[in-house]
Parts: structure tokens; C-alpha cells; sequence
């Protein structure tokens, strides 16, 4: 079966070469590894001590970042290395300051393997949620390093689970210890004969936690949602008169037709900000183009008086966090698409109601806060309509709804400890 695996892996690797001369997104993907060993061979040295974090895309990248911090403070003297797999990942956080080296993880060949174990030599891994790459736990299995899961998902759906899965089965035998987010995965792991499983939760709800303790304050947002004559007056004094403020994070193409046509029927009483999912120039140009009211762009704020807008376009990536500390509502994008809605645990944190899309079911935390009345899933433009003028308009609904939300994310975190602990039990 490994064998097979290899062949379509060698094929598969012929392919996208051919394919990234027409696809930006797979020429990075395919560009991005044509020099990762000689990149590792300039960071690391032989004597260095080192620890591999694996995430395959942003998402992986935010669960892990409580544990890197952790790890971190508890080996000081090692390295941290962070591979990526996707291109969505590693473009956007390859300049992180988490990591000592940030790379795309080579194919999973059996010569990229050894070739990366060889140059990283860590003495601790970490695959974030997924990905289970065949050829690496094998090798990292014969050289006995202490390979760990955290916030991992099974599915009775998944390879690992079918009459066919048993190559995949054994790629899970490198695990040292499974770290998981609910009951039913350590139930699926449980079947399999593993009992190093521990349900520890999923740390993005560290991840968002932390952010409470930051400084989040965006002067150009103060700006924009205040009234013209607010400009001066105290954090206090401008909560009392702002304008409330509805934040689209992460939107799509379908969750922007449904928002638009909102705004401009909207009132003036209203302030939107929309960070779409994507900001290619000529889509941000359309999308401002469809609104009706005084619309401005990030890239377009300077020496302009952004009061006097009511829509906020946010045509750059990096501060959404920190715009949502400023919302009255969220609406998070990506629930109209395949793959799902985006985070919904950052609007949370700072207390906020949420709307989304239907598509969510794959999302257990987002399947929670709908279930506890925090989030509302909407799927067409009435049932949007509703939503935001419930929220608008009744004020306690609105505070309910974020205490919802804020206690459900403070009711989850501890992740994090969870593995520091274990890790230390066993690293010894």
C-alpha cells in the first residue's frame, strides 16, 4: 500500500508543476519548496535543539500558537520550526514571530522525510488537528522521536475507520499521545485499540483568550465609528454616541450580495465595516462599487475624514481581531460556501452576537454557541434581515447573545495546560 501511496504522490508532484503555470495559487505551493532544504541547512544548525510544529493551513497555525508560546517558555533553548502545507498558511504567517523558521513542509516522499529529519533533528513534533503524512510518522516513528497530535478531530467517516484503512492505521502508531477536542474522537482512537488519548479541547480557545490582554485599540476604527464632532472626546464618552457598528470578517462573494443589499436599505443610525475574505483589487473595487452609501478603503483612508462614511471596506489582512473588539454585531463569513464557515471564536471572545451562513455542521464550537442562542444561522436574505434588526433594534437581546458568547469561550480554555502537562509527564 506505501507503495502505491508513493507512486501517486510522485504523480501528483509531476502534476502540479504543470498545473502552477496557470494557477498563482499552486505556483506558490509549488515554488514555495523548491529551496526549503537550503533554507533549513542557513537556520538550523547541527547542535541546535529543535521542535517541529506542522499546521496545514491558517486555521492549524491559530490552534497551534498557544502551545508554540508554551513550549517555548518551557524549552527555551531549543528551536521552533513551522511548516505549512498549504499556501493560504504559510503567505500569510510566514513572518510570524513565533517560530525561529517558517517553511512549506516538502512532499511526503520517503527522501523528503529522512532529508528534513536530518536537517530539523527535532526532538519534539507537533501535527496540529490533521494531516497525517505517511512517509513522515513513518520515519519519525523508526527514529523513535516523540511525535504528538493536538487538537485533533476524528470522524467515523475517515480513512482510519474503513476496512480499507489499515496503512492509515498505522501511520497513527507514531503518536506518542493524541490530544483531542470531544468525546467521540477519543471514542473513534479508543476502537482502534489506542488508549494514549486525552480529550483536552481545542486551544484556539487559548488563542482567542490572549487576545483579551492585548492592546487592540485602532485609532483609524475609533474614527470611523464615532460621529464627526466625537473626535477628542474619552473611550467613555465616545461608547456612549458611536454608531453601532455591524463587522463582516472573512466574507465571500455570496455572504457580500446578502450584506450589500442590507446596507443600502439601511439606515443612518449604522456603521458597517467588511474585511472580505479576499482582496483582490478588482473584487474590493467591485464590491465598493455595489454600495450605495459613502464607502471608503483601507488603502484609501489617509488624510480622509472617516467619520463622515458609513462603510468601512478593510481591503488589506491582520487586524480583523482587533476590528472586532469595536463591533456591536459580527456576521462571519464562509457559511454559504463548501468548506464552511471562518472563526467565529475571536467575535466571540470580546462578547459579541454572531450571524453566519447555514454551512457549519462540520464545526463542533460553531454547532455549540448556534445551539446556546450566541449564533444565528441565516440562509437567505430575509431570514438576514431579521437577524440584524432583532439585534439592532433590541439592545438586551444583543448583550444576551455576546454574554453567550464570551462565557462559552471562557467555559472551554485550559487546552493548552492539558498538553503542557502531559508533554512534561512524558519528555523526560
Amino acid at each position: 500500500m506505501l507503495f502505491i501511496y508513493n507512486f501517486f504522490v510522485q504523480i501528483a508532484s509531476i502534476v502540479l508543476k504543470f498545473l502552477a503555470l496557470f494557477n498563482p495559487k499552486l505556483k506558490l505551493f509549488v515554488n514555495g519548496r523548491k529551496n526549503v532544504f537550503t533554507q533549513i541547512s542557513n537556520k538550523i544548525n547541527s547542535t541546535d535543539k529543535t521542535i517541529w510544529f506542522h499546521a496545514a493551513s491558517l486555521g492549524e497555525y491559530e490552534q497551534g500558537i498557544p502551545v508554540i508560546e508554551a513550549t517555548k517558555l518551557k524549552f527555551p533553548k531549543h528551536k521552533v520550526v513551522l511548516t505549512f502545507f498549504s499556501p493560504s498558511g504559510f503567505e500569510i504567517r510566514k513572518n510570524n514571530t513565533f517560530a525561529d523558521l517558517t517553511i512549506y513542509l516538502p512532499l511526503d516522499t520517503s527522501a523528503n522525510a529522512k532529508q528534513f529529519l536530518k536537517l530539523v533533528h527535532p526532538e519534539l513534533v507537533f501535527f496540529i488537528k490533521y494531516e497525517f503524512w505517511p512517509n513522515y510518522l513513518k520515519e519519525l516513528k523508526s527514529q523513535n522521536i516523540k511525535t504528538y497530535l493536538i487538537s485533533g478531530i476524528f470522524r467515523e467517516n475517515q480513512a482510519f475507520f474503513k476496512w480499507y484503512g489499515g496503512f492509515y492505521r498505522n501511520a497513527l502508531q507514531t503518536f506518542e499521545y493524541f490530544f483531542v477536542q470531544n468525546e467521540s474522537s477519543k471514542h473513534l482512537l479508543q476502537k482502534l485499540g489506542f488508549s494514549n488519548v486525552k480529550v483536552s479541547g481545542d486551544t484556539r480557545f487559548d488563542r482567542v483568550i490572549s487576545i483579551l490582554k492585548r492592546d487592540t485599540k485602532l485609532g483609524f476604527i475609533e474614527h470611523f465609528i464615532s460621529s464627526p464632532t466625537a473626535l477628542g472626546m474619552t473611550s467613555t464618552t465616545l461608547e456612549e454616541i458611536k454608531k453601532t457598528t455591524i463587522v463582516i470578517g472573512s466574507s465571500w462573494a455570496k455572504d457580500e450580495d446578502l450584506i450589500v443589499k442590507y446596507i443600502n436599505n439601511s439606515n443612518d443610525n449604522l456603521k458597517f465595516i467588511i474585511a472580505p475574505h479576499n482582496i483582490n483589487a478588482q473584487q474590493i473595487q467591485e464590491l465598493k462599487n455595489s454600495i450605495v452609501p459613502k464607502t471608503i478603503l483601507f488603502s484609501e483612508k489617509e488624510n480622509k475624514d472617516l467619520a463622515s462614511f458609513k462603510v468601512f471596506i478593510i481591503d488589506t489582512i491582520g487586524i480583523l481581531t482587533k476590528i472586532y473588539s469595536y463591533a456591536d454585531i459580527a456576521y462571519v463569513g464562509g457559511g454559504f460556501g463548501n468548506s464552511g464557515v471562518h472563526n467565529i471564536l475571536e467575535p466571540a471572545t470580546f462578547g459579541i452576537p454572531i450571524i453566519i451562513g447555514p454551512n457549519y455542521s462540520h464545526f463542533a464550537e460553531v454547532t455549540a454557541l448556534v445551539n446556546l442562542n450566541g449564533c444565528i444561522s441565516i440562509s437567505n436574505q430575509n431570514q438576514l434581515n431579521d437577524a440584524l434588526n432583532l439585534l439592532i433594534n433590541n439592545s438586551d437581546e444583543r448583550a444576551e447573545k455576546g454574554h453567550i458568547c464570551s462565557t462559552f469561550v471562557q467555559m472551554n480554555k485550559g487546552a493548552t495546560e492539558k498538553i503542557l502537562n502531559q508533554i512534561s509527564h512524558n519528555f523526560q
